[in-house]
């Protein structure tokens, strides 16, 4: 089934953020350094780091564009690792420079992207990026698990909104009734 909306899920990272699109595409973006010498992100200086997430956080707006929902993942905040600072402040600057743009957002945690994808919320990316191959292929992801999740949020999304991409088992489905959503989009009247 096509869907007559423009949804995009979004998988938030400082290095590779994952976005895909109903318009059928699908990417990653995030810092990189120029030379493999350069430190990481969360190793720059902090006048350059600030430039730097500036920068990042433009470069995923403008790849997100103006759609009609966008799916994001929540922060993984069980998870540690480098970088949790900067993380958070991409995600909540994300978020605020969404509704900000009356862009409706709806939020799932990692265990309801992965239950979407594959009816399991503990399943592994490896599982999830091989269950997105299978059930949405026109969104070629090449085996990135950014991307894969991008796509997973991006379907649910359209499910959310009544216009599944395909068809997915219940198990599935339980995911969108424990996801964080806007308030339903306005019917037209009659």
């Amino acid at each position: 089934m096509t869907t007559t909306h423009t949804v995009v899920g979004v998988d938030p990272s400082l290095t590779a953020t994952g976005i895909a699109s109903t318009r059928g595409w699908c990417q990653t973006v995030g810092y990189t350094r120029a030379r493999a010498k350069d430190p990481g992100i969360t190793q720059l200086p902090h006048p350059e780091r600030r430039a730097a997430l500036n920068n990042l956080r433009q470069t995923i707006l403008d790849t997100i564009g103006h759609p009609d929902l966008v799916v994001m993942e929540l922060p993984a905040v069980s998870r540690s690792g480098g970088g949790a600072h900067e993380r958070g402040w991409l995600w909540w600057t994300l978020y605020d420079r969404l509704t900000r743009l009356d862009i409706p957002i709806g939020l799932l945690t990692p265990n309801q992207r992965a239950q979407y994808a594959t009816g399991k919320g503990t399943a592994g990316k490896g599982m999830v990026v091989d269950a997105v191959a299978r059930r949405w292929p026109q969104w070629p992801t090449e085996g990135d698990d950014n991307a894969a999740d991008a796509v997973t949020l991006m379907a649910a999304g359209c499910d959310w909104l009544g216009t599944p991409l395909t068809t997915v088992p219940q198990t599935h489905r339980n995911a969108l009734t424990k996801a964080i959503w806007p308030a339903p989009p306005a019917q037209a009247a009659a």
